[in-house]
């Protein structure tokens, strides 16, 4: 006799037998509850806007009634540091302490970005103010000082002789470091070994090497014991010094990123390790490349210690680098600001805006020379391409029409050759007659 099997309790009956009768049964829901997946709630909100508006008028409490402090920036320094204490400490009622953390640092994050865009708009805008009586003369960038003084009006006198030895002591120490630049970080990349991270090291250490110092030693190496003189050339080695560390860190990283499954496709075609550097990792890392540049001219551009040890001052035009001192826009920035003279600080500046002008230039034709992207090719080496396409289909197309007229001569040729020549005549085996039949 065999039993059957018991069927499963239904969940009716499982929950008579846990429930009592006398509890009341729990309602089942008609649907299931959606989570809130945004990220920001309103509690927040509250906590940014309370804050804000509590730090605003704390400030103002301290700086009106109760502290001695005045001033725009000490203001703004204190709001933002009461800012940030008053968030966390909103942001603590609610949360627990890894997200009070992390709330403040996503906070600090957002905020630093809008703070430094603010700081730099001021200080653009504050010399371009106060540079505004100097730039809209002509005079001031198609003359030099020589006949002009410190109690001249801003219609005599200009900054020409400043931005010509800017110009050409920044365009030598680009020919001198951006070659050694590239070689050097293609060098750490592509050979590695103990010389390069010795290499590295050295180089890591000069970035943050002193202006003051790059001057004293080109004025100890080439002024004094090779006997160059004070000029823009010993300017450009200078200013070389302090650029070239910032091009090759800048360079190392950059090629770093170059991924490594390109430079092995290519040593699987046979080229060499130097050949790979040249037309594939370079290319690759064009942008970056240019990037790199352009924060070592950034460095070299603005120094104004290493030029005044090494090129000295003058007042006169001075276009050649090789001889004579020569001075550049940061050092004529420098000598005017310290005249106590309006004119004079007017010069300077609208020297300094100048300055930034003539970089934002710089730093704009570095883009558009060097500034593609992989694979991205100009104008001119598109039509370039294009032609050499053009000339590729057109021998493919000429040898194919040569092969299709020979063929066809070998084919008309054929019978003609058939009819006149002898039928070739083939041996004929003899039959051997059959013994076996009477």
């Amino acid at each position: 006799m065999t039993l059957a099997p018991e069927s499963p309790p239904s969940v009716a009956e499982e929950r008579r037998t846990v429930l009592p009768e006398s509890r009341p049964r729990p309602v089942e829901p008609a649907g299931e509850r959606r989570r809130s997946l945004a990220l920001r709630r309103a509690t927040d909100t509250y906590a940014l806007l309370g804050s804000g508006a509590a730090a605003v008028s704390l400030t103002a409490l301290l700086f009106v009634w109760l502290l001695p402090f005045n001033g725009v920036i000490g203001f703004l320094v204190v709001a933002y540091a009461l800012f940030l204490g008053l968030y966390a400490l909103l942001v603590s009622f609610d949360e627990d302490g890894p997200t009070v953390r992390d709330r403040l640092a996503g906070v600090v994050v957002r905020t630093v970005g809008p703070v430094m865009v603010v700081a730099l708009a001021f200080v653009i805008v504050y010399t371009l103010w106060e540079g505004r009586r100097a730039l809209p003369h002509l005079n001031f960038f198609t003359e030099d000082m020589t006949l002009a003084g410190p109690l001249d009006p801003l219609s005599a006198g200009g900054i020409l002789h400043a931005i010509v030895g800017t110009l050409e002591q920044i365009l030598i120490a680009l020919v001198l470091t951006v070659p050694a630049g590239l070689v050097c970080a293609v060098f750490l990349n592509e050979v590695p070994g103990r010389f390069a991270r010795f290499v590295r090291t050295i180089v890591e250490a000069m970035t943050a090497l002193p202006s003051i110092v790059a001057g004293l030693f080109i004025y100890a190496t080439a002024i004094l014991a090779l006997g160059i003189g004070k000029s823009g050339l010993a300017a450009s080695l200078a200013l070389g010094v302090m650029m070239l560390p910032i091009i090759i860190r800048a360079a190392d990283v950059v090629i770093r990123l170059v991924p490594g499954s390109l430079r092995e496709a290519s040593y699987a075609l046979g080229t060499s390790r130097w050949r790979t550097a040249w037309h594939v990792v370079l290319p690759t890392a064009r942008s970056g490349l240019t990037t790199s540049v352009i924060l070592g001219t950034a460095r070299g551009v603005g120094e104004t210690s290493p030029v005044l040890l090494t090129a000295g001052f003058t007042a006169e035009m001075n276009a050649d680098p090789f001889n004579g001192p020569q001075v550049s826009l940061p050092l004529a920035t420098f000598e005017f600001v310290k005249s106590p003279e309006p004119a004079m600080i007017a010069r300077g500046f609208g020297t300094a805006a100048t300055l930034m002008a003539l970089v934002l230039l710089l730093f704009v034709l570095a883009r558009l020379i060097g500034g593609r992207a992989p694979g991205k090719l100009t104008r001119r080496q598109t039509h370039r391409r294009v032609l050499a396409s053009r000339r590729d289909a057109e021998r493919f197309a000429g040898r194919t029409h040569t092969r299709t007229h020979t063929g066809t001569g070998t084919a008309v040729q054929a019978p003609a050759a058939a009819a006149t020549s002898p039928a070739p005549t083939s041996p004929v085996p003899a039959v051997k007659p059959d013994r076996s039949t009477p």
